[in-house]
């Protein structure tokens, strides 16, 4: 019943729905590793971002090589903001409102410098292409706490005097034109004493997994769903061949038809046994309507 299936037009049909398969249950993998990004960066979050700072002392190494684990972990730090070396940072929309961020250099008491991002600064309306205002940090010593974060890679693409396409701290640094430690830069939690103006703090990062899971259920299901049909479709063939032979063959059809016609004729009133000739005729008379 089932032998067309071994015909080429239906393994080629097959070797489809396989194929059609193996892309569903790929962009569904795809989707579960990216809700396995989203689920480790929440665990961070949730670990690191409001737990107590830690003194630099014990985190030094952070700053030359961040631990992916440790992002969001708070520092404290103790030095001086080095004014004359801040920037701003080109693009950097908040909750879609088109910005920048300020990046200052920290120089720590111990003489090593740090960058510190200090917030995020609303586009200019006075001068484009520029923030209106840039608030000053203290200019004596200050106690900053601090948000572990990578540096960013660098973008092919410049920048105005005085601002950065991107957090690139090795570029960041050449230009300041003395040692910083390039390996992860701080996100400002507090600073003590606080300034009279501050840049616009940054949220906290979204804890929530989104739709990955969803997505990727969804995808699995198109790959099964594609064997389904084919199933179905497979069925349905075999049910109609199963018809196909039942019916007469075309040839015959003639054949069939005059034995179908005879059964349906009338007899013959005169060939019924034991009648007389009236009552033939009465038979053929009452046989004809009248």
């Amino acid at each position: 019943m089932y032998r067309f299936l071994f015909s080429s037009k239906w393994l080629g049909y097959l070797l489809l729905a396989a194929i059609f398969a193996a892309a569903c249950v790929s962009l569904g993998r795809w989707q579960m590793d990216r809700r396995g990004e989203t689920l480790a960066e929440i665990n961070r979050v949730t670990s690191n971002y409001s737990a107590a700072p830690l003194p630099f002392a014990q985190v030094r190494d952070e700053f030359t090589h961040l631990d992916p684990e440790r992002e969001w972990t708070q520092v404290e730090l103790k030095g001086r903001y080095d004014v004359a070396g801040q920037r701003v940072v080109r693009n950097r929309p908040l909750n879609g409102q088109p910005g920048y961020d300020l990046v200052v250099p920290f120089r720590l008491h111990t003489g090593e410098t740090v960058v510190i991002d200090r917030g995020w600064l609303p586009i200019g309306n006075n001068n484009p292409g520029r923030p209106d205002t840039i608030p000053e940090p203290h200019s004596g010593d200050v106690t900053a706490v601090v948000r572990l974060k990578p540096g960013e890679p660098q973008l092919q693409r410049g920048a105005p005097e005085g601002q950065l396409a991107s957090i690139d701290l090795p570029t960041y640094a050449a230009e300041l034109g003395y040692p910083v430690l390039s390996g992860a830069y701080g996100q400002v939690a507090s600073e003590s004493p606080a300034p009279a103006d501050m840049p616009v703090a940054f949220p906290m990062p979204a804890t929530e997994e989104g739709t990955h899971l969803s997505y990727s259920l969804q995808w699995f299901a198109f790959g099964v769903l594609m064997f389904i049909g084919f199933g179905y479709a497979a069925r349905q063939q075999a049910r109609n061949a199963a018809i196909d032979a039942e019916d007469p063959d075309p040839e015959d059809a003639p054949h069939y038809a005059a034995v179908a016609a005879a059964r349906r004729r009338p007899p013959d009133p005169r060939k019924r046994k034991g009648q007389t000739s009236e009552e033939a005729e009465d038979a053929i008379l009452d046989a004809q309507g009248y």
